[in-house]
């Protein structure tokens, strides 16, 4: 049995190093996750008799023992606080959800012709990496310009290297057409260069560069070049005069506005590149007891810059606490002077005025959004006839083409929308193809042994896309494993497929549920049911898809990449592999006679 904990005995054993401390309730759960450059005054300034924030009351009133890790220096106990962090999810901590990355212009400056093209994931592959951008929308955009501009290619290197004449690109005059030579490898590398420095927003290079060459190509009387360079230049100059472009040496940096309405918070983060304003990403960070502005615009700059890049300068509408330490911290991962800056002027100010205003119309919209969805959950719960309304949904649907390459996907739906990161999917591997009765039960069985096993929560409810059959095929299951607790339904199309014409088959009722088409609760489920069908669609594609490029040599034991290549090499490619004869296979080097055999009947049914 665990000893009671004596926090003055405790208080006096801590010592006046940095570090971190960790707030446990009774059950050992972490509360709340603090760091502090002197641990002993820190943690025994919440022991005190001083008047405390309503929120350090409340979290001291659950609070049943405190532990702390020693640090070297306060920015080690700055990264160690963030990733504890993410491990326990502290309540009464500052949590910043967004988990998706940023998506990146990769430059595959390794090749005679580079490629630039969208990047989202890891940047550990050879090439050059422009970012991050704050959406897909802002690299597609870019991607455009650059296109138009400079000509430089953005196919992937399967396309090119196969071409025999100029694309429809090339024809638009969008692309240079280096696939068949028809620029050098010298000059395109000087398109790639401008288009680079253009990226960077060194505008006036790139435009005296060109200037340089339609002077050159006029003096040649090569007017047809000349001609196509001032039009270029041209075109620099009026995307130039769109962008609200504030010099050639800006850096990048980042507009950060923090917004509060009804205890709930926005975070609002607007990306300026080399002088251009590329947009903004909105961020809902969770906070579940009371916090200052201050504290959530630090926790939201050290949950987010010290995992990912980090630009030169962030504009902020309010100072974060321990900002000196921030700024270290942010230096000694960029390798180079940050400033965390309040109170700019001119076009800076623009920023973080422009930040404030989304962040504002952001919350507004969410809480709008969460007011709808209330009402949608609430109407699920009277029209199911539920206690009360739902706050977890998970909805089943398959997918496959011709009975092949079944897919079933489960989506989630919590009190604030879709939970994708609870999405699953499941290749069926049992089921018949084509039966789509057998598939969901495979689909629901898997997917809630896991749930009996704690390894994801218990739904309120629980979705089929189909009819009686389908529902019957989970309610059978459900019972097997003793599953109770969450309601039943089935969604089956209406009448010519119409939606609004639903049809919905509740377990354990036998007059089947027509909601009115302008029926919130209606709307919930179509909502559900269709972002099921989508993932399960997406899913199967992506399955058939990886079947398609698996190359039917894969199958045969003994076939290593070596033999594979050979046979490719010796054969032509796999339409002579699968024509060849016994005696022509074992030409092949490496090829014995047995593995001739199991090649030839693998082919042709032996």
């Amino acid at each position: 049995m665990s000893q009671p904990f004596d926090a003055k005995n405790f208080l006096s054993t801590l010592t006046h190093k940095p570090g971190v401390y960790r707030m446990l309730d009774a059950a050992g759960e972490v509360l709340y996750v603090g760091k502090a450059h002197d641990l002993k005054k820190r943690v025994s300034s919440y022991y005190g008799s001083k008047a405390h924030h309503p929120k350090t009351m409340a979290l001291m009133g659950q609070t049943e023992r405190v532990e702390v890790t020693v640090t070297a220096s306060e920015k080690e106990a700055l990264l160690l606080e963030l990733n504890l962090i993410k491990q326990h999810q502290p309540y009464y901590n500052v949590l910043l959800r967004d988990g998706k990355g940023y998506p990146f212009i990769h430059i595959t400056t390794q090749q005679t012709y580079p490629r630039f093209g969208f990047h989202r994931g890891s940047r550990k592959q050879p090439g050059r990496f422009l970012g991050p951008f704050p959406n897909s929308t802002a690299v597609r955009q870019t991607l455009t310009h650059i296109q138009k501009l400079f000509r430089v290619r953005q196919c992937e290197d399967t396309f090119f290297s196969n071409r025999t004449r100029p694309c429809l690109q090339h024809q638009i005059k969008r692309c240079s057409a280096p696939c068949v030579g028809l620029i050098s490898p010298e000059d395109y590398q000087r398109d790639v260069e401008n288009a680079l420095l253009f990226l960077e927003g060194r505008d006036t290079r790139v435009l005296k560069d060109l200037a340089d060459r339609m002077e050159a190509a006029a003096a040649k009387k090569d007017y047809e070049t000349a001609a196509q360079l001032r039009d270029q230049i041209a075109a620099i100059k009026s995307l130039h005069a769109r962008q609200s472009i504030t010099g050639e040496q800006a850096v990048d940096t980042d507009a950060i506005a923090v917004a509060e309405h009804k205890g709930k918070w926005a975070v609002v983060a607007v990306m300026i590149k080399g002088g251009r304003v590329l947009g903004s990403r909105s961020f809902f960070p969770r906070t579940r007891s009371e916090h200052t502005a201050a504290e959530v615009m630090a926790a939201f700059i050290a949950q987010h810059y010290l995992r990912g890049p980090v630009p030169a300068d962030i504009l902020v509408n309010v100072l974060p606490e321990e900002c000196s330490l921030l700024e270290d911290s942010l230096s000694q991962q960029r390798q180079g002077p940050v400033r965390v800056r309040a109170n700019v002027r001119g076009t800076r100010r623009g920023w973080v005025e422009m930040a404030a205003a989304n962040a504002r119309e952001a919350l507004l919209m969410e809480a709008a959004g969460r007011l709808n969805a209330e009402k949608q959950l609430f109407a699920l719960g009277e029209a199911l006839c539920l206690d009360e309304p739902p706050t977890r949904i998970e909805c089943f649907d398959i997918s496959h083409t011709g009975g092949e390459q079944t897919v079933a996907s489960c989506v989630v739906f919590g009190e604030s929308g879709a939970v994708k990161a609870d999405y699953r999917r499941f290749n069926i591997k049992t089921a018949e193809p084509g039966d789509d009765y057998a598939a969901i039960a495979e689909a629901v069985k898997r997917r809630y042994t896991r749930v009996r096993q704690g390894e994801a929560p218990l739904p309120d409810v629980i979705l089929i896309d189909g009819g009686k059959g389908q529902l019957s095929a989970a309610a059978a299951v459900l019972d097997d494993i003793a599953l109770d607790g969450p309601a039943l339904a089935a969604v089956a199309k209406g009448p010519d497929r119409r939606a609004g014409k639903e049809v919905i088959h509740v377990r354990g009722q036998t007059q089947e549920l027509r909601l009115p088409a302008d029926s919130p609760a209606l709307h919930l489920i179509q909502q559900i049911r269709d972002e099921a069908h989508s993932f399960a669609i997406t899913a199967m594609r992506q399955r058939r898809g990886k079947q398609k490029r698996q190359s039917a040599l894969e199958g045969i034991a003994g076939i290593g990449p070596k033999k594979r290549r050979e046979l490719l090499r010796h054969f032509g490619g796999m339409q002579g592999v699968k024509q060849a004869g016994m005696d022509d296979l074992k030409q092949v080097t490496g090829i014995s006679p047995n593995l001739a055999e199991r090649i030839y009947d693998h082919f042709h049914g032996g």
